[in-house]
């Protein structure tokens, strides 16, 4: 594969979300790569103009990933791609749990991996995101072998989606995320950002519910931008059979409070605005595991990097010095 001389080409499934962003950002800023880059977007909710403004290499296309409307024209304009990262899903699980055929319809990209298996080269790498909602919540540290027991239907529909990429696709790299922060992307999304969420919450003066037995090990956007694009980088250089799953998470195991205590401490604001109470107090209208931090030593391992730790995340995220 290396030796090819035509254009490689990615494209971003989810190309206006919030990682979705951010990636596209750090394919744009690689210098003397010789690959073209493409995006999808399925509704007009986050404005295309300043995306492709910032990023005038990229071309976007509407796709319906219910129905794979659209992915025919991705095929006719932009051709083949070598490398699929999607980024798309429902992402909310009380939207999931509110309606669970939209859960799955969405999040288990059946018309992306038919698409996929349509292509009669075989050669494309699909970099899929998971969630750490796949786990129960009943230990810390999961590792990726570890037994599945999602109690939500986002969790739920997270998992099918791996079990058909697994069974279907010859060449994947399923990553496990934990929640993704970091600075606000080009366009901004409708979604809230957690960190400029508890920011804003706090700065206010008000004092706040958040939960101290409920664990995750937060990832910094920007470090899971680097493992795609490492990932990216080794398929089209190598070109090697790739059976992946990972967990990518920060190498912190931190609770809500903990969260919002490290934005307290750098903002300094009152610490006496954070109350911490048991999730179980509260009805979000969705189970939600209790712990779900995990063993990134295989990330490490595999990709030979290492993730930003919550608190410096933090700080990158409210731009402290």
């Amino acid at each position: 594969m290396a030796g090819a001389l035509n254009r490689r080409k990615v494209l971003v499934v989810g190309g206006t979300g919030y990682l979705g962003q951010h990636l596209l950002q750090g394919f744009s800023e690689i210098e003397d790569i010789p690959y073209d880059l493409a995006f999808t977007h399925h509704s007009n909710s986050v404005p295309l103009h300043p995306l492709l403004h910032a990023i005038p290499r990229a071309v976007a296309f509407q796709v319906d990933l219910r129905t794979g409307d659209g992915f025919d024209v991705v095929s006719q304009k932009f051709g083949h791609p070598h490398v699929v990262v999607n980024c798309a899903a429902i992402s909310v699980p009380r939207a999931c749990e509110s309606d669970p055929d939209a859960a799955m319809s969405v999040n288990v990209p059946s018309s992306l991996v038919d698409w996929l298996l349509s292509f009669r080269e075989g050669n494309t790498l699909l970099i899929h995101l998971s969630t750490d909602q796949v786990y129960e919540g009943v230990k810390s540290f999961y590792k990726e072998e570890d037994e599945t027991v999602p109690v939500n239907v986002y969790g739920k529909s997270k998992l099918a989606a791996e079990q058909l990429i697994s069974e279907k696709c010859p060449n994947f790299a399923i990553l496990r995320s934990s929640i993704i922060f970091g600075p606000q992307t080009i366009s901004p999304v409708p979604k809230s950002l957690p960190i400029q969420w508890i920011d804003s919450v706090l700065s206010k003066g008000d004092e706040m519910n958040f939960f101290y037995d409920e664990f995750r090990c937060p990832v910094y956007v920007k470090d899971l931008v680097i493992v795609i694009l490492s990932l990216t980088q080794r398929w089209l250089s190598e070109g090697k059979k790739m059976q992946l799953l990972l967990n990518v998470g920060g190498p912190d195991r931190v609770s809500r409070v903990q969260m919002a205590e490290a934005v307290a401490d750098f903002r300094g604001y009152s610490p006496s605005l954070i109350k911490p109470v048991s999730a179980s107090s509260v009805d979000r209208g969705v189970s939600s595991p209790a712990d779900i931090s995990m063993d990134i030593s295989k990330l490490v391992r595999t990709l030979n990097v290492v993730p930003t730790s919550y608190k410096e995340g933090v700080k990158l995220t409210l731009g402290i010095p």
